[in-house]
């Protein structure tokens, strides 16, 4: 299952446009974290979230929504969404998802504060 999850990866990072250096950082961290390593492999096998482990209370899911959030916002203002496809976004997830298993305080406020979008009551 690894050589398979390790291919997907690289193929994710093509897709997305990410280069060798990014594909070793995260292919490092990611076997680094027996949980999101689980989580990424229930994905490649189901094309779909288990999102069974949490940081904080957080899992993969609600990365992902918080990311499309700030895509969206980005779409608004006329950003180029070509940069922003869906393997993008989800190798985008659950790098991040690493990323605040280490940092998880700097993660949670940023999620909790930095929407990407304004509507009313977003401050509530």
């Amino acid at each position: 299952m690894q050589q398979k999850a390790y291919r997907w990866a690289c193929a994710l990072c093509q897709y997305a446009g990410e280069d060798e250096a990014f594909l070793a950082d995260f292919w490092s961290r990611l076997q680094q974290s027996e949980n999101i390593y689980q989580e990424f492999v229930y994905y490649l096998e189901h094309q779909t979230f288990r999102d069974r482990y949490k940081v904080e209370g957080y899992g993969v899911v609600d990365v992902m929504i918080w990311q499309m959030d700030h895509f969206k916002a980005q779409m608004d203002r006329g950003g180029d969404d070509r940069k922003n496809n869906a393997d993008k976004m989800l190798l985008m997830a659950f790098d991040t998802f690493l990323k605040m298993e280490r940092e998880p305080d700097k993660y949670v406020q940023l999620m909790q504060t930095e929407t990407g979008t304004d509507y009313e009551g977003k401050y509530l």
